[in-house]
C-alpha cells in the first residue's frame, strides 16, 4: 500500500498517514508496528487484543475452558450455543455474522479460536514510532476498554480523543458523528505534519 501511495503525484513520503476503523483499529496498528514509511497512525477506535473482546461475555473462571473449546476441530454444541446467544439481539448476530465473514471461517467456535490470535501482546505495541492518535467513544459495544490498554503500550508520540455520547459521538468509531471525528482527527494531522495554520 504505501508503495503505490509513493507512486502518486503530491504525496510526501514524510507525511503518510495510515487509519484503521474498527477492527482497523487492530490492523492499522499492527501495521505501524513493522512499516516504519508510516508517518503518523490513526487508530478508531484503538484496539490492543481483539480476543479479549471475545471473552469479555464469559465468565473469568470459564474462559479456560472456553478457549479450549474453540480450539478443538469440532464443536458442534460450541457452535449451537453462539448461534443462539448472537440471536438474541440484532446487534450480537450481526457481529457474529461479520466475524465469520472477515474471518473466512466455517464455524462460529473456529470464528472465534481466529480472532483470539489478533493481539498487540509480546512488543508488537512497543515497537510503533510514529505519532499515534488512538480514539475512543463512550458507549463503544464492541470494544469497551481496549483504547485506554492500547495507549497505555504505546511508547511513541501518543494523543487520546475520546467522544461522548452527548455530542451525538459515543457510539461504536463515532458511528452518526462522522464530520466531528474527521474534523478533530485532520487538526490532529495538521498539528502532527506541522499543517496547522499560524494565527
Amino acid at each position: 500500500m504505501v508503495d503505490f501511495a509513493l507512486t502518486l503525484p503530491g504525496v510526501d513520503p514524510e507525511k503518510i498517514a495510515l487509519m484503521g476503523v474498527s477492527f482497523g483499529g487492530y490492523l492499522a496498528p499492527r501495521a505501524a508496528a513493522f512499516e516504519k514509511r508510516i508517518s503518523a497512525l490513526v487508530a478508531n477506535d484503538g484496539i490492543y487484543d481483539f480476543g479479549v473482546t471475545q471473552l469479555a461475555a464469559i465468565p473469568s473462571d470459564q474462559r479456560e475452558s472456553y478457549i479450549a473449546a474453540v480450539q478443538q476441530k469440532d464443536a458442534p454444541e460450541l457452535d449451537r450455543k453462539i448461534v443462539e446467544a448472537s440471536n438474541k439481539s440484532p446487534a450480537a448476530k450481526w457481529a457474529v455474522d461479520q466475524a465469520g465473514f472477515v474471518m473466512g471461517e466455517p464455524t462460529p467456535h473456529a470464528t472465534v479460536a481466529k480472532i483470539l490470535k489478533f493481539t498487540l501482546a509480546g512488543g508488537i505495541a512497543e515497537q510503533i514510532s510514529c505519532p499515534t492518535l488512538v480514539l475512543d467513544a463512550e458507549e463503544d459495544m464492541y470494544l469497551k476498554g481496549q483504547p485506554d490498554v492500547l495507549f497505555e503500550h504505546l511508547t511513541c508520540p501518543k494523543t487520546m480523543i475520546r467522544f461522548t455520547t452527548a455530542e451525538g459521538a459515543g457510539a461504536h468509531c463515532q458511528c452518526g458523528a462522522d464530520r466531528l471525528a474527521n474534523a478533530r482527527i485532520f487538526d490532529w494531522l495538521d498539528d502532527t505534519f506541522g499543517l496547522a495554520a499560524k494565527s
